[in-house]
C-alpha cells in the first residue's frame, strides 16, 4: 500500500462523505426536512468539500495524473520543468492506494513513455520509455539497441542545440531512432562509457531507458520494471516552465508525446 496523495484523497472523500451521508440520514430517520435545518458548521464544510475531493480522486486515479519533469534524464524528448498529463487507464484500471488491477485494458509497447513506481523505491515516480516488452532480448553496445537481434535504425540529425536547465548536454549527438513502428529522438556523449549488455525481459515485465541514453537511471543499472508498478502513459505536455531560459515555453504546450 502506498500512503501517497491518492491516499490522502481517499481518506478525504471517506472522512466528509461519512459525515455528509450521515447527516443526511440521520435527518431522513427523524423525519427532519433538510431544507428546514441549518446544516452544522462541520456538516457544511464536508457538504462543500466532499463533491470537489471526489472527482479529484476520480479523474487522478481514472483518467488522468499530473506530473512535472525534475531532470533531463528524458531529453530531447522532455525537458526539465516540463508538466505532463499521464493517462491512468491506458494499461488497465487499478484501484488507487492498493493499486490492484481490476480491468485489463492494454499492455505497454515498445516505445511507449510510461511513468512507474521505481522498483527499489516505490514512493518514488520514475519516467522512461519501454525498450523491451516481456520476452525480448535487449542488447546494449557501443550506443546501439539491438532487440531479438534487430538494431534499432539510428540517423544521426547532429549536434543538439540546449536550452535552459539542460545547457549541460549543449553538444550532444541528436539521434532519430526507431524502434519497432515508434521514431523518437536521443541523445548520446561520444567518448563517456555506458553498461553494456545483453538483458533477457522476464514475463510480466518491461526493459526502459531514457532518451537521454548517457544520463539516465534506467534498467541498464536496476533491471526491469515489473507490470504492477506502471502508472500509465505519458501522451501530453501541457506546460512548461523553465527558471533558467524564458519562463513558459509557449511553443511546447500542447506537444503530443511519442
Amino acid at each position: 500500500m502506498d500512503y501517497d496523495f491518492s491516499f490522502f484523497l481517499v481518506i478525504a472523500s471517506l472522512v466528509t462523505g461519512i459525515i455528509w451521508g450521515g447527516y443526511l440520514l440521520f435527518l431522513k430517520l427523524s423525519k427532519i426536512d433538510p431544507t428546514s435545518q441549518k446544516e452544522p458548521l462541520l456538516v457544511e464544510y464536508a457538504h462543500s468539500f466532499f463533491p470537489i475531493v471526489f472527482i479529484v480522486l476520480i479523474l487522478r486515479s481514472f483518467i488522468a495524473e499530473p506530473f512535472r519533469i525534475p531532470s533531463g534524464s528524458m531529453m530531447p524528448t522532455l525537458l526539465i520543468g516540463d508538466f505532463i498529463l499521464v493517462n491512468k487507464f491506458t494499461y488497465g484500471i487499478r484501484l488507487p492506494v492498493l493499486n490492484n488491477k481490476i480491468i485489463e485494458i492494454n499492455k505497454p509497447e515498445r516505445g511507449d513513455i510510461v511513468v512507474f513506481r521505481f522498483p527499489q523505491k516505490p514512493e518514488v515516480d520514475y519516467i522512461k520509455r519501454v525498450v523491451g516488452v516481456p520476452g525480448d532480448r535487449v542488447a546494449y553496445y557501443q550506443k546501439k539497441i539491438l532487440i531479438n537481434g534487430q538494431p534499432a535504425k539510428q540517423v544521426s540529425l547532429g549536434a543538439y542545440q540546449a536550452i535552459g536547465e539542460g545547457m549541460n548536454m549543449m553538444g550532444a549527438e541528436h539521434i532519430s531512432e526507431n524502434l519497432s513502428t515508434v521514431e523518437h529522438s536521443i541523445l548520446i556523449r561520444k567518448g563517456v562509457p555506458s553498461v553494456e549488455g545483453i538483458f533477457v525481459v522476464p514475463e510480466g515485465h518491461y526493459f526502459v531507458m531514457g532518451d537521454n541514453r548517457d544520463n539516465s537511471n534506467d534498467s541498464r543499472y536496476w533491471g526491469t520494471v515489473p507490470e504492477e508498478n506502471l502508472v500509465g502513459k505519458a501522451f501530453l505536455i501541457w506546460m512548461s516552465w523553465d527558471w533558467e531560459h524564458k519562463g513558459i515555453g509557449f511553443d511546447r504546450i500542447g506537444t503530443i508525446l511519442k
